[in-house]
């Protein structure tokens, strides 16, 4: 979806957020996965879950990003809106050492999961 209208409010809002490392890092991940929990990146980040809560809740109250309930588990993802500008600013900080390791980090957490769902199916199967 572009942008339709960007308001003085709005950018503002969005420069703020990325005043801070961790909110940019948590919305390199939100970007780039779509869609991550809590756990995923207290996991991904080595934040505790404490601080994690605190900048998703303050990304969350700035519009930059929604939530999704589904059963015990709440994905927070880059609200439609937002995501065209969030991406032009992202650009800036792709090559950062720390984005990039963050992004490793967070395959090779996917890659685990598929691994343990197939292994699951596995043992369902035998049995």
């Amino acid at each position: 979806m572009k942008l339709k209208k960007f308001s003085l409010s709005l950018g503002t809002q969005v420069f703020r957020s990325f005043s801070e490392e961790a909110r940019v890092r948590i919305i390199h991940l939100l970007l780039v996965e779509k869609e991550l929990t809590i756990t995923d990146l207290v996991s991904i980040l080595d934040f505790t879950q404490t601080k994690t809560s605190r900048h998703i809740a303050y990304l969350k109250n700035s519009g930059l990003i929604a939530s999704k309930n589904l059963d015990q588990w709440v994905f927070y993802s880059i609200k439609e809106e937002v995501t065209e500008i969030v991406s032009k600013m992202i650009i800036f900080l792709e090559k950062d050492i720390q984005l990039i390791k963050d992004f490793e980090l967070c395959n090779i957490m996917n890659s685990n999961r598929v691994l343990s769902i197939h292994k699951a199916k596995a043992k369902e199967l035998k049995y």
